[in-house]
């Protein structure tokens, strides 16, 4: 039986991400966020402001519904264009830090182009979560791609499945995963060989070099649609500065798991939810604790 897995505590990680005088925004990295499907482009959103506000240099969305590729106005930071059917030629002519893949991404085949692209798209960090999950459930050539990704590049690929995305991967159900969580991330990332966050009541976060950490802050209010999509965007941005700043994916999704668990508390504690809590307030709060950490 698998022992008991410890607390999470990386927090103090955070102080590597503090910036010198001359830094510009190339230090703080390049992501691009895959995503937002008609129907689902707020999903992408979500991500997108998660990654702006948790400090990337450029936040790039490629936004797959095209009525809605086109300038956010409540945040015109964001770079966002409609996904390109040549995924490849894109993401090649972007170069970017760190790819995001999945919020509100569908199961089309531009959508399934798009993560064939990243998955052999060589060496940086990758979180691939939502629907792109769902697409290698269904896929056994996706699988496989993504484990010949992390032969190549050990470390530096991240899986954020909910339980009900996680059975899927485990040809199992949702009562099967929760029952023994534990089990249940250790089998993803046996089956994946991934970082892998099973997201949840006590979220827990794994990979081939570390056992199983479990955060033990968090609140009901956090299930509500878009948190997920919140903590890949967080992930992305502290993965993207860390190219600079001595962090690594692994590091960088611990500390975006317990902040955001802890930002939630944080609001809830200050009478905003659990009841009504949204993402957008989460990443706010977030920003805030985050700068509190440098």
């Amino acid at each position: 039986m698998s022992p008991l897995p410890t607390k999470l505590d990386a927090l103090a990680l955070v102080q590597r991400l503090r910036r010198a005088p001359d830094e510009h925004k190339g230090n703080a990295g390049k992501v691009v966020l895959i995503g937002g499907s008609p129907g689902m482009s707020g999903a992408l959103l979500l991500a997108g402001n998660a990654c702006l506000h948790l400090g990337a240099g450029w936040t790039m969305l490629e936004m797959l519904d095209p009525v809605s590729a086109h300038a956010y106005l409540d945040h015109p930071e964001l770079m966002i264009e409609q996904a390109s059917s040549k995924a490849n030629a894109r993401l090649s002519e972007i170069k970017p830090d760190v790819i995001a893949i999945g919020p509100g991404l569908g199961k089309s085949d531009l959508a399934r182009a798009w993560l064939n692209a990243v998955l052999v798209y060589p060496s940086v960090p990758l979180v691939i979560d939502a629907d792109a999950l769902n697409l290698m459930a269904d896929s056994p050539e996706l699988l496989h791609a993504v484990q010949k990704r992390n032969q190549q590049y050990p470390g530096q690929t991240v899986l954020t499945p909910h339980p009900g995305e996680a059975a899927t991967l485990l040809n199992s159900n949702t009562e099967a995963v929760q029952v023994n969580r534990l089990e249940a991330i250790e089998k993803l990332v046996s089956l994946t060989q991934a970082i892998v966050i099973l997201k949840g009541q006590h979220t827990l976060i794994a990979s081939p070099e570390n056992a199983a950490l479990e955060c033990q802050a968090g609140n009901p209010g956090m299930g509500t649609g878009g948190m997920g999509d919140a903590l890949t965007g967080s992930i992305a941005a502290l993965a993207a500065q860390g190219v600079r700043h001595a962090l690594n994916l692994w590091e960088s999704s611990c500390i975006a798991v317990e902040l955001h668990a802890y930002a939630a508390d944080s609001l809830v504690n200050r009478g905003i939810g659990p009841l009504g809590l949204t993402p957008s307030e989460t990443i706010l709060e977030m920003r805030s604790l985050l700068n509190k950490l440098l």
